[in-house]
């Protein structure tokens, strides 16, 4: 094959970088925790294996704890919700820690809220029970976020608390951060990379993050992370599954509208712009959107996602044109790539359409030798002669080729994010391997898988 897999990598942290330590006396008496976005983490390290626990985050009148029990290695949730109702959560599955216990931690995601439990005998994190808040606590509401107060409460002997933003359990839908005409972004020596930032479930515990990368020594850096609002509703979303670009002064940033997909039958998907003349790249951001409107004129959809933008001659010259490769879904889940172009963004007209494939996605657009190309991933519920392969596509989306590359298992979609390096070729994609444990379900991926080689086949 004409790439090998060189490395294989996994983020996983409950809090993001930035995160602080607070002293016990302090996070027993209570104080502030504003967050941009509902993805936050409380963690807290414990001492013996005896007493009670409780991490609370708080918001007016909204109480949101997990508690643990040391000595039944229980954990559980409390959620106390504006109108004063109270309910109590603990997972049969999940909810009893089997080993050693030696940190706990609270997760907000969104709309869900998890406890954890750390060092027991499954090794790191484990989730032991979760909740969703949907139509009880607004979580996405920016004064509930911007007014969240954390407090620590019971006997068990702790030794530290840490607090900040939530993290990741895996990455997945990684692609290269880039100039207008798709040329790849430096910075200082390593490459820059938007990704999804896995939380404890599905799709809508999920959010943007940006990562740079060593292409020597594979090593992965959290640099961003990304939220937005919507220009339909109120809210601070985690949307992800996006493609970040600079264009001059500008960045933009093109995303699907997964933060609150929850696979009910009410469920959409759609696209959105972010501009803004902030550095995305690094720091945390609340972005504003306008709708991507993507055109599917003559096709079956139900939902758009995965856009992918680039800038190139026109037909005419001294023209430019817009391409923007896109997925497009005859029903949740059959999918296939989708090719638009148009003067502006915002008149964009539909091209081409691979309308045979019915699971294939992470459509993107990519310069090769002999010139635009659009590259995507066939899944496993391909036909049978089509699974688990990068096919190649003119700008037709007819197929004219295949990258010669292994196929991440276990496998879940993996993106064809190619970039050329001073030694050949680097493709930087994912795997569908979970993690925090079986009560999370499908969502929680993926590895990051790190391809190399000298040619593509």
């Amino acid at each position: 094959m004409a790439l090998t897999i060189a490395a294989q990598v996994r983020p996983f942290a409950l809090l993001a970088p930035g995160a602080r330590t607070v002293s016990v006396e302090d996070a027993r008496a209570g104080m502030p925790m504003p967050a941009p976005a509902p993805f936050v983490t409380i963690e807290a390290t414990l001492v013996g294996d005896a007493g009670r626990l409780l991490l609370e985050l708080a918001s007016g009148g909204v109480r949101l704890a997990g508690e643990y029990d040391a000595r039944r290695s229980v954990a559980r949730l409390h959620v106390t919700d504006g109108a004063g109702r109270v309910t109590r959560h603990r997972s049969l599955r999940g909810g009893r820690a089997t080993g050693e216990v030696d940190a706990v931690a609270l997760t907000l995601t969104g709309t869900w809220l998890t406890i954890w439990t750390r060092g027991d005998d499954e090794g790191g994190w484990t989730a032991r029970s979760r909740v969703t808040l949907t139509d009880r606590v607004d979580t996405r509401c920016e004064e509930v976020t911007a007014g969240l107060r954390l407090r620590v409460d019971g006997d068990a002997p702790i030794d530290d608390v840490r607090v900040g933003a939530f993290g990741q359990l895996g990455l997945r839908d990684i692609r290269l951060v880039s100039e207008a005409d798709g040329t790849p972004i430096w910075r200082d020596g390593r490459l820059l990379l938007s990704a999804t930032s896995a939380g404890p479930g599905f799709f809508d515990t999920g959010h943007t993050s940006v990562w740079t990368l060593d292409e020597r020594s594979f090593d992965l850096r959290h640099e961003a992370d990304l939220f937005f609002r919507r220009p339909d509703r109120p809210g601070v979303f985690g949307d992800h599954a996006c493609h970040v670009m600079r264009d001059g002064e500008h960045w933009l940033v093109a995303t699907s509208t997964w933060g609150d997909f929850d696979g009910g039958k009410q469920s959409t998907v759609a696209s959105t712009l972010a501009e803004t003349t902030a550095d995305v790249t690094t720091g945390t951001h609340v972005l504003d959107t306008r709708p991507l409107r993507l055109p599917t004129d003559g096709l079956t959809s139900v939902g758009v996602w995965d856009p992918h933008l680039v800038r190139v001659d026109g037909p005419t010259p001294g023209t430019q044109e817009w391409l923007v490769g896109f997925v497009s879904a005859t029903r949740y889940f059959e999918f296939h790539p989708v090719l638009a172009s148009g003067p502006t963004l915002d008149a964009l007209t539909l091209r081409s359409a691979a309308a045979d494939r019915t699971a294939t996605e992470g459509t993107t657009l990519v310069r090769l030798d002999d010139g635009w190309r659009v590259l995507a991933s066939d899944g496993k519920d391909s036909a049978a002669p089509l699974r688990e392969r990068f096919p190649v596509f003119d700008l037709d989306l007819n197929e004219v080729a295949t990258v010669a590359a292994p196929y991440p298992q276990p496998t879940n979609l993996p993106w064809p994010t190619l970039v050329r390096t001073d030694s050949g070729w680097l493709m930087a994609t994912f795997n569908g391997r979970p993690r925090g444990g079986r009560l999370l379900g499908y969502g929680t991926h993926g590895d990051v898988v790190v391809l190399t080689g000298h040619d593509l086949g």
